[in-house]
Formats: structure tokens, sequence, C-alpha cells
């Protein structure tokens, strides 16, 4: 398959991890998942894509939702995609947590540590307001609100965030004909490390990885996070 997508880069946003205050239990946290966390920078799939151009893109919440079965039938075209440049999806439970377990699979090697995630995106969320609230069409409050709750489901707004909290370059793979490769990246810093999703019929977010590196499902080290 052939292949002719933009790629947008999505840097509107930004600050960074060092300056959001943690709760001594958040910084215990961390402290026991910087080990691991550290051993899984790889910016290795990031050059099978390195010649698609780059486009202006803006975060936003999510619209409306596809009818399943039309986002099922476009799971297709993005496995296509996907083979096409050496990649493979670890799959993701569809719980409405779905991008904030692929961004712990990602970040941690462990989906289960997604409410972790959702917690330090808030605080991204709701320390740096002034950066979010513009991409925001309704009350902040009531947004910040709405996305504490287990459940609700990222949008474009909470993957900037996390670019930013993390200091990452989030590459989405989607399933979208005219924008196949969306970069997000943190505004104020360069980014440490890249985290690899993909992203299909606005519905779903899976990890990726390449091709015959997916990892089997194999219960990791856990800590006190929930």
């Amino acid at each position: 398959m052939t292949e002719s997508c933009s790629n947008a880069s999505l840097s509107s946003s930004s600050s960074l991890n060092s300056s959001v205050p943690d709760t001594e239990d958040d910084q215990i946290i961390a402290t026991m998942l910087a080990e691991d966390e550290n051993s899984h920078v790889d910016r290795r799939l990031g050059k099978r894509l390195s010649h698609l151009d780059s486009i202006p893109h803006t975060p936003r919440i999510n619209g409306e939702i596809p009818d399943v079965n039309d986002a099922t039938l476009d799971h297709g075209p993005l496995s296509e995609r996907l083979a096409t440049y050496g990649l493979a999806e670890l799959q993701i439970e569809g719980d409405g947590n779905c991008q904030f377990r692929a961004l712990a699979d990602q970040l941690f090697r462990n989906p289960d540590y997604h409410k972790h995630i959702r917690r330090q995106i808030i605080k991204q969320l709701k320390h740096f307001r002034k950066l979010y609230e513009g991409y925001v069409p309704m009350k902040y409050k009531s947004y910040l609100k709405k996305m504490k709750k287990s459940g609700e489901w990222g949008d474009h707004v909470t993957l900037q965030a996390a670019a930013d909290r993390y200091a990452a370059k989030i590459c989405l793979v989607t399933s979208f004909r005219d924008t196949c490769y969306i970069e997000i990246i943190p505004r104020d810093k360069n980014p440490t490390r890249e985290i690899w999703l993909s992203f299909w019929s606005e519905v779903h977010y899976n990890s990726l990885y390449g091709s015959g590196d997916v990892p089997s499902r194999v219960t990791r080290k856990k800590y006190w996070l929930f």
C-alpha cells in the first residue's frame, strides 16, 4: 500500500512536569516507577515516518462519536497503514479509559496505571489553565470535573497536556484519510521520549510497537496507584 499522508504537529500548549506540584504520594510513585520508565525511551519507530510533511494542528475536545459499525469498518485501512510502516498494536481495553491506558502502557509498560496517568494530566490542566482553556468550549471547571471521572474519554486537549506533563512527543497513526500521522509536541521543552499510539474513527486508542515487538500480557510488578 502506498501512503500519501500529512504529518500534523500539535504544539500549541505547554509547560512541563517539573513545574506541577506533586503530593508526597505522587513523588513516591514517580520514584518507584523511574527505573522502568527510563528504560523505555525508544526513538527507532520515528524513523519509519520521518519523511511525512508537517501541517498545523489544534487541540480539540471530542465531537460526535461515530456509529460503532462504521468505526469497526474504519479499522481496516488503519491496519493496512500500520503494516506498511512495520507497526503493530497492543490491544487496549475499550472501557472509556483507552487513551490513558495506552499512555500508561507506553510510559510504564502497564495499562493498569491509567488512573495515575489521568490524575497527572488533570493536574497539568488545572495548574496551567491558561494554556488549555481556550480550546475547551464549555466552562473549564465543568470540563475538568468531567475529565476526572474514570471512563471519561480522553481528547486532543488531554493528549497535549500529557505531552507537556511528560515532556513527550506523542505520535498518532490514525485512520484518517488525509492526516494519517499526527505529532503532538511539548511547546516549551524538547521532547525527551516518544509515545506511539494508534487512533481510529475518533473512537479508540491502542499502544504501538514495531512489528514483532508487541509485548505479551505478562503481569508486571504493580505499585499502589489507585
